[in-house]
């Protein structure tokens, strides 16, 4: 057998590696909303920090990166963690910044901090853009990660900024 043929195999092969790939999965930079009258003190997406949100706040900065794929798939999920305070004015009658009294005061309010997990199916898009985490209540989030941004028709929830906790939550 000629050595032709199998130099030109070997020869294809190792060009294989030279050609320029797409990746199956990128950084997005995440960013939330909080339609609640909660504050999110931190948050993640798949153990990647998002920024501290006000009580019916959005944006606080973009953070980097939730790591996802391209092209939007059927069953495309990511953890979502966070801590709320649902009280987040309170420091308005805590003694002054700086006493033992305000640092008592702190402990306390803390100590109230509740800390929350869900697994978020994250809507369709076309093409991966910014992920956006928006904090509803009964302790619900909804995601996307599109190339589109909240207030374009094309953006998949058009949730009000100011939504009120129900009487009593539905069960998990």
């Amino acid at each position: 057998m000629s050595r032709l043929p199998l130099l030109l195999l070997i020869s294809g092969l190792s060009l294989q590696g030279c050609a320029d790939s797409i990746p199956d999965r990128l950084g997005a930079p995440i960013e939330g909303y909080s339609h609640t009258s909660a504050a999110i003190n931190r948050f993640s997406v798949n153990g990647n920090g998002g920024p501290n949100l006000a009580p019916y706040g959005y944006g606080g900065g973009q953070m980097c990166c939730a790591t996802l794929p391209v092209k939007w798939h059927p069953g495309l999920t990511v953890v979502v963690e966070w801590e709320k305070d649902p009280d987040p004015h309170a420091s308005a009658h805590w003694p002054p910044l700086g006493t033992d009294g305000y640092r008592a005061a702190y402990k306390l309010h803390a100590a109230k901090y509740t800390r929350h997990r869900a697994v978020a199916a994250v809507a369709p898009y076309e093409d991966l853009g910014l992920v956006n985490v928006h904090f509803l209540p009964c302790n619900q989030v909804a995601v996307s990660a599109g190339a589109t941004y909240p207030g374009r028709p094309d953006y998949p929830f058009h949730y009000p900024q100011k939504m009120q906790e129900p009487a009593t939550c539905p069960k998990p």
